[in-house]
C-alpha cells in the first residue's frame, strides 16, 4: 500500500469542516451501516428537526443514485469502476453540505447535467410542480434514473444543486454532486 500522510488528510478535513467521509465500494449493507452512523451523528447535532431528515434523505438519495448507476454499468471488465463512491458530509455555518462523487461514462454526462441545469432554474413552486408531474408518470424499465430522487433532493436544498465533471479518460469522468441543506 502506498503511504499517505494522514495528518495532512486530517487537516484538509478540518479546514473544510468535513464531519463524515467515506471512500470505497458501495453495497446495500454499507449504505445501511453508514446511514445508521450518519443518522446517529445528525440526531446528536440537530435532534428532532426536519433539517436532520432532509440531510439524511439527501445522503440516501446520493448513495442510492451511485449504487443504481453502478448496477446498470457494471461488467466483467470493470467490476468496481462504477461502484465506488467518495462521500462527505460537512458543515458550512448552520448548513450541512453533502457531496458525493463517482465515475460515470462520458456519454451519460450531458443528460445528467441537463437534468440538473433544469432543476437549478426552478424555484420551490416549480420544483414541487415538477415533482408532482414526475410522480404521475408510470415507471418503466428504461427509466434513466436521476429523476424523482434528484428532484426531491433539489427540493430539500437551501441552494441550487452544484456539480463538477472531471474527465478521466476518453470514456469516463468523475462526477461530483453537492447539495447544501
Amino acid at each position: 500500500m502506498q503511504q499517505i500522510n494522514l495528518w495532512s488528510l486530517h487537516r484538509q478535513f478540518e479546514e473544510a469542516n468535513i464531519q463524515i467521509c467515506f471512500n470505497g465500494p458501495l453495497t446495500h449493507s454499507i449504505i445501511e451501516e453508514l446511514g445508521m452512523a450518519v443518522r446517529r451523528y445528525l440526531e446528536n447535532e440537530t435532534p428532532g428537526t426536519e433539517k436532520m431528515m432532509d440531510i439524511f434523505s439527501v445522503y440516501i438519495e446520493q448513495t442510492q443514485n451511485v449504487r443504481n448507476y453502478a448496477r446498470k454499468k457494471q461488467s466483467a471488465e470493470t467490476p468496481a469502476l462504477y461502484n465506488t463512491i467518495t462521500l462527505t458530509i460537512g458543515r458550512q455555518g448552520e448548513q450541512y453540505v453533502v457531496v458525493s462523487g463517482n465515475v460515470i461514462d462520458l456519454a451519460d454526462v450531458s443528460p445528467l447535467v441537463a437534468k440538473i441545469e433544469q432543476l437549478r432554474t426552478l424555484d420551490a413552486a416549480g420544483l414541487k410542480a415538477l415533482y408532482k408531474e414526475q410522480r404521475r408518470k408510470p415507471l418503466t424499465d428504461e427509466a434513466s434514473g436521476a429523476g424523482l430522487g434528484l428532484i426531491d433532493m433539489a427540493r430539500k436544498t437551501s441552494q441550487p444543486l452544484e456539480y463538477q465533471v472531471q474527465p478521466i479518460n476518453d470514456k469516463t469522468a468523475f462526477f461530483t454532486l453537492q447539495a447544501v441543506v
